[in-house]
């Protein structure tokens, strides 16, 4: 089980932290990503990390602002979003990838979801 958090209303500009907290399962062998769903558009990835945290992966859209690290012994992922703009407005997942040994910017490819954490950037 993952759970979001973190989210909130931010001045363009600003800064959060989002945090991913998992439950259960094998969660430090497991590829985690985060992906984001803006209102009428389809969810899309933003970063992930591979099991051990050495390999990321970032969306053209938030590379050099937004950054990934996980803390195996807390069975938690972060993601800072900095330098927000409004368009990074969306609800925020984090996702586990279970079977891949590669970071995957596709949906399908993870197997357990968080419940979303909505981020709005606004004046």
């Amino acid at each position: 089980q993952l759970q979001a958090s973190g989210g909130g209303l931010v001045q363009p500009r600003g800064s959060l932290r989002l945090s991913c907290a998992a439950s259960g399962g094998s969660f430090s062998r497991y590829i985690i990503g985060w992906f984001r769903q803006a209102p009428g558009k389809e969810r899309e990835s933003a970063a992930g990390i591979s099991w051990g945290g050495g390999r990321t992966l970032y969306a053209d859209s938030v590379k050099g602002r937004f950054t990934i690290w996980r803390d195996n012994l807390k069975n938690t992922v972060y993601l800072r979003l900095n330098i927000l703009k409004p368009e990074d407005t969306a609800v925020y997942y984090c996702a586990a990838d279970a079977r891949s040994s590669s970071i995957s910017t596709m949906v399908s490819e993870y197997n357990y979801w968080g419940q979303g954490t909505l981020v709005t950037v606004s004046s």
